[in-house]
């Protein structure tokens, strides 16, 4: 049963997630303003909230998952190149002379 779970994606490239951030902010602004204005059109403070909250709910569902639209630009890591013994003794004795030094 988890094994369906472990296929879904769970990660953001760094893209992504600034486009996410922009989004969140630019949902709760608008909705905000919207709120507002409406609230102080109908001289109801609760509906300023309502439309806050609607507001939020949807800036979540559009930024807490991570969507396709958040992953299109990973990162390409450098292969990994065995390091030799040799190399990591003449690191280790250089490390040693400046510490000295």
């Amino acid at each position: 049963m988890f094994s369906r779970f472990n296929s879904f994606p769970t990660h953001m490239d760094y893209k992504g997630q600034k486009l996410a951030e922009q989004i969140f902010q630019g949902v709760i602004l608008v909705s905000a303003v919207i709120g507002f204005i409406y609230g102080l059109i109908i001289e109801q403070f609760g509906w300023t909230v309502y439309i806050m909250l609607a507001g939020f709910t949807i800036s979540c569902l559009l930024t807490l998952p991570p969507w396709p639209m958040y992953r299109r630009n990973p990162l390409t890591w450098q292969p990994i190149v065995p390091e030799m013994p040799e190399t990591r003794e003449k690191s280790q004795e250089n490390l040693k002379k400046k510490k000295h030094k």
